[in-house]
């Protein structure tokens, strides 16, 4: 099996971190392809950047064709219902799998991301997918992305007061990280407060290894149907679709 998980922004060594904690949780029978796009911002902070990653992560996986299934490591799911128009193969969003795992473990969860911009970004998401009825606040500990792996930043501490509030005053049954760069701080987490914390890139390693395994694909019935042949003009010509 070979799964490609595609970080959306342009640093290679988030894509790295990334890689790292995908092959920790895969299957010994499955290979792990990371890949970013080339151009694009450095990081994905809100809808202005989503918009700009979109088409790098269309290219992304236009060129790794041969992959059983599709990774996209963001916790905002930029472009997650875009690229599943382009291929019939499993397609996962961090986000979203995270979502999901978390409704398997507990009655109720919080998610805590980076930066409030982040905010109403996933909370959209939750409405959209149904989880607005089990989880009971979105937050952020003000941490950019990109200063997640620096110490002096206290970003692990900023999450831990962040989960304890949730657990005293939200009564989070459950925490999921709402961040890829947050990645490494799980399992530490979950030791020390005794619930599950669950993050996206193992969420979605689990559930892409078990789609693949079932032969699931993905319905080109309505809204993931392939995109409809036409013309597009100046830079965009190249994403005009050829099934």
């Amino acid at each position: 099996m070979l799964i490609c998980i595609i970080n959306p922004n342009t640093t290679k060594k988030m894509t790295d971190n990334i890689e790292v904690v995908a092959k920790k949780v895969a299957s010994n029978g499955t290979t792990i392809v990371s890949t970013n796009p080339k151009n694009g911002p450095e990081s994905i902070e809100g809808y202005y950047d989503e918009v700009f990653c979109i088409p790098g992560l269309i290219e992304e996986v236009l060129s790794n064709s041969e992959a059983d299934a599709y990774i996209i490591a963001c916790f905002d799911d930029t472009g997650l219902d875009a690229i599943r128009t382009i291929t019939n193969k499993p397609v996962l969003g961090i986000g979203d799998s995270s979502f999901h795992i978390a409704s398997c473990l507990a009655g109720t969860f919080s998610v805590i991301t980076t930066l409030d911009l982040s905010v109403p970004i996933l909370k959209n998401n939750l409405l959209k997918r149904g989880f607005d009825r089990i989880c009971v606040n979105v937050s952020s500990v003000n941490v950019p992305v990109l200063d997640l792996e620096n110490e002096e930043s206290n970003a692990l501490l900023a999450i831990e007061d962040e989960i304890q509030r949730s657990i005293t005053n939200d009564k989070a049954e459950a925490i999921v990280l709402g961040c890829a760069g947050m990645a490494d701080f799980a399992e530490k987490l979950e030791k020390k407060f005794s619930i599950p914390v669950i993050e996206g890139v193992s969420s979605s390693i689990i559930l892409a290894e078990g789609l693949v395994k079932m032969k699931k694909t993905t319905s080109k019935l309505g809204g993931y149907s392939y995109p409809r042949p036409k013309s597009y003009a100046g830079i965009f010509k190249p994403f005009e679709f050829k099934k």
